[in-house]
C-alpha cells in the first residue's frame, strides 16, 4: 500500500520534491516561473486576444476588411480564452475558500 503513494511521487506527478516543500515564499514552476507571473501571462494574454477581436471586428465594420472568418475566429478564439480564466478563476476561489475553513 505504501508503494503506491511512493509511486505517485517518484513518477513525476508531484515533481521531483514537491511533496516534501515548506511553504517558503513563492514556489517555481519546472520552467522556472511563478505562479503569479505565469497567472500575469494569461491575463495579459487574454486582453490581447480580446483587443484583436474587437480590431477585427471594428476592421469589418468599417469595411476595412472582408473576411468575416478571420474575425469569427478571433472572436472565438477570445471567447474561450476569457472563459477558460474564468474557469480558471472559478477553481482558485473554491479552493481558496476551501483553505479558509479548513480547521488548524
Amino acid at each position: 500500500m505504501v508503494d503506491q503513494f511512493q509511486g505517485i511521487s517518484s513518477s513525476g506527478i508531484l515533481g521531483p520534491s514537491q511533496g516534501s516543500k515548506s511553504l517558503q515564499g513563492p514556489q517555481q514552476t519546472e520552467s522556472g516561473q511563478s505562479f503569479k507571473s505565469l497567472l500575469m501571462e494569461s491575463i495579459n494574454e487574454v486582453n490581447r486576444l480580446q483587443s484583436e477581436a474587437d480590431e477585427a471586428m471594428t476592421n469589418l465594420a468599417t469595411n476595412r476588411t472582408e473576411n468575416v472568418a478571420e474575425v469569427f475566429t478571433a472572436v472565438k478564439k477570445a471567447e474561450l480564452a476569457f472563459q477558460t480564466l474564468m474557469q480558471i478563476r472559478n477553481k482558485l476561489e473554491t479552493a481558496y475558500d476551501e483553505i479558509k475553513q479548513m480547521r488548524v
